[in-house]
């Protein structure tokens, strides 16, 4: 093996930057003391916590971006430039299951510097745009060959690293060449099958570290699986704070002490009540978080020390260190219903529930739902058992996109925040489920007003019920703001739903009810499929009576392994009765490209494979739901285009399936063939027997 130069290299890359007149901060020297910290904070190239020390530091000051790190790494032996996947041509700083590759990062220039670019993106506030240089060199006739990777990380941009140009020195870091240099940044965007690789990267990674913090909760430090889930929702908000009004919560000031007033129970909830505080949200909320929480952080058990470190600080340095990273690059994610579903042991089944009515729906799911029902910036969506807010997320998500085109800066931030405060609203019964939901739409930004912990089909009329404070500010300085009464209507066009299939009419009563406050727009409903042949009666009659069933969706096997029921998507146009000719499309989406096995203790990436063009048939189906040109072809013999009765007991597909039973010539030969076949086998059998 050659030996490496890299001191001669990174002696060159000095030079240059001496040459070009551009400040560099050796690996020892300190760029600054947010920036050492966050190196300092991060695990090492190894993988321990000895700190980072790239070769070399520069800091530039762009026009528009402001200040931005600069990282450089320097190897010095051929074929050490950089690691890139194959399949995603991603920097692959990560394995499968979301885990850093310390051997990549340790022999790869790039790669080492994209982790301590995205070290400085996750542990500082101030600095969310940054650029990783991997120089490589080595000898080639008697002389140095240099190569060089300039990538930039931006947390704005999922920490995807992005290659934006090809360099063969340091001269565009020249100050006359940053303004080219920060129009190249500028022209940077990610392509949707890049965001999402990144969402499931991010998936695997929170998926990873919570198993891991499960494993060490039962083993080790002894919290009930019945405390688990709500231990970590309350750390995450100790953690978040609230800017320029609560401090996140530091590790170091949980101290194990054991005092009524200040154990690690007592700091966190205190933190955790000024955090809710300062979020504006409704006392009641505040009141029903806050008896959660108080109950678990003040059990003795949990804030007693333990070989000097109590279990809330062992939980909380995981939260504070490895998950709060990913949230700053990843809002979007449904992170609770990740929580829930990855770990769904964590909350065990009340006296009376049905497994079935305590599995979340996947992200994927909800998105293609939201999709069916035309989900815009101008939609008002809402949730009949929202469970951890995944479909209100999914809306969210989609509207926020739709609102980006909009031209005026202000009206767009206006819209936006209309959206999170007035346009989405779920209701949740059980008090520990709603608490995932409020945590989930606060991490998306306090959209979080509208989420009721009240029984839908008993205690709710379809009004707004509550309004923040924040709502207020918003309207007094805009003062456009429609006015949110608690006595008023939610203007509700969007209905999504995965009902508890144990309620009446295998959770149809719920939609009867959401649709008769309606009167237009979509819904979409993820039912137990064979509600609609009759166990959904008599809500599916009555449904028909003001509503237009547009289509029925056979689905796959989702629920692979949490739920034992084969389900369906209903999709219903509101407030125009069913007519007998109206036609129905009827689709078979058993194949939707995803190959899924239940292993408890694996990752997404292995339970769930994208492995026959899955994104594109789903997007195929809401095509042909929509009446749209389709882009592929895989659905053309799945589809049936028939009536219903008025009856609501013929919705499903093998209802409509023609199957053809007059033999053909072809199977009476291979009748005959097959019967033929066992008959020698018959005989040689009794041959061989005797």
């Amino acid at each position: 093996m050659a030996k490496s130069i890299e001191e001669q290299v990174e002696d060159i890359a000095k030079k240059q930057l001496d040459k070009f007149g551009i400040k560099y901060f050796t690996k020892t020297e300190s760029i600054n003391k947010e920036i050492d910290d966050a190196l300092k904070k991060a695990e090492s190239k190894s993988g321990g916590k000895g700190g980072n020390f790239p070769d070399i530091k520069v800091m530039i000051k762009t026009h528009s971006l402001g200040y931005i790190p600069i990282m450089i790494e320097v190897k010095g032996t051929k074929n050490c430039l950089e690691k890139i996947n194959p399949l995603t041509n991603i920097v692959e700083n990560r394995n499968e299951k979301g885990e850093i590759n310390y051997p990549t990062i340790k022999k790869f220039a790039v790669n080492g510097a994209v982790h301590y670019a995205e070290s400085i993106i996750n542990y500082t506030k101030s600095y969310k745009n940054v650029i990783a240089i991997g120089i490589n060199g080595y000898n080639n006739a008697e002389k140095i060959k240099t190569e060089f990777g300039v990538y930039y990380i931006s947390q704005d941009n999922l920490l995807i690293p992005k290659k934006f140009a090809e360099y063969s020195d340091l001269s565009f870091l020249q100050a006359d060449k940053l303004q080219i240099l920060e129009q190249k940044i500028q022209e940077i965007f990610l392509s949707k099958e890049e965001k999402e690789l990144k969402t499931k990267d991010f998936e695997n990674q929170i998926e990873t570290i919570l198993q891991k913090l499960n494993q060490n909760m039962h083993d080790n430090l002894n919290i009930k699986d019945t405390d688990r889930v709500q231990l970590v929702c309350g750390l995450i908000m100790a953690a978040l704070g609230v800017e320029g009004d609560v401090s996140p919560l530091e590790i170091e000031e949980l101290k194990g002490q054991t005092g009524q007033n200040s154990n690690d129970g007592a700091i966190t909830i205190n933190k955790i009540r000024d955090f809710l505080s300062n979020r504006n949200l409704p006392e009641e909320k505040k009141k029903i978080i806050d008896s959660m929480f108080f109950k678990i952080l003040l059990e003795r058990n949990n804030y007693m020390p333990k070989n000097g470190e109590s279990p809330i600080k062992t939980v909380y340095t995981v939260i504070k260190d490895d998950i709060m990273p990913i949230f700053g690059s990843a809002k979007h994610l449904d992170f609770t219903g990740r929580l829930f579903n990855v770990l769904n042991s964590w909350i065990a089944l009340r006296p009376g529930d049905d497994k079935n009515d305590v599995v979340l729906t996947p992200r994927y799911v909800t998105e293609f739902m939201a999709k069916l029902c035309k989900v815009n910036k101008d939609s008002y969506v809402w949730d009949y058992a929202a469970g951890s807010g995944g479909f209100l997320i999914s809306s969210m998500k989609l509207m926020i996109e739709d609102a980006q085109k909009i031209t005026s800066e202000k009206e767009k931030f206006d819209k936006i925040n209309k959206i999170k405060y007035e346009q989405l609203l779920g209701i949740e019964i059980r008090p520990d489920i709603y608490m995932l939901a409020v945590l989930n739409m606060i991490l998306m930004g306090d959209g979080s007003s509208h989420i009721l912990n009240t029984d839908s089909l008993t205690d709710y009329d379809g009004k707004y019920e509550q309004k923040s404070k924040i709502e207020e500010k918003i309207k007094n300085n805009n003062g456009n703001g429609e006015d949110i009464k608690e006595n008023k209507n939610f203007p509700a066009n969007v209905f999504l739903l995965n009902p508890p299939y144990s309620a009446k009419g295998k959770g149809f009563v719920f939609v009867e009810k959401a649709l008769s406050k309606m009167n237009s727009g979509r819904a979409a409903i993820l039912i137990q499929e064979n509600a609609g042949s009759g166990n959904g009666l008599p809500y599916t009659e009555n449904i028909l009576k003001n509503n237009t069933l547009v289509a029925s969706i056979h689905m796959s096997d989702i629920f692979c392994g949490k739920a034992g029921v084969q389900t369906a998507i209903y999709v219903f146009e509101v407030g125009i009765p069913h007519e007998e000719n109206n036609i129905v499309k009827f689709i078979d989406f058993s194949n939707d490209g995803y190959t899924r096995q239940n292993r408890k203790k694996s990752s997404q990436n292995v339970n769930l494979k994208n492995t026959d063009n899955a994104t594109e048939r789903y997007q195929e189906v809401v095509d042909i739901v929509l009446n749209r040109k389709k882009q592929t072809h895989y659905f053309d013999d799945c589809v049936i285009e028939d009536t219903i009765t008025l009856k609501g007991s013929d919705w499903t597909y093998s209802q409509h399936q023609k199957i053809d039973t007059v033999p053909t010539e072809e199977d009476f030969k291979k009748t005959v063939k097959d019967y033929l076949a066992w008959k020698v086998s018959q005989v040689l059998q009794g041959e061989m027997c005797d």
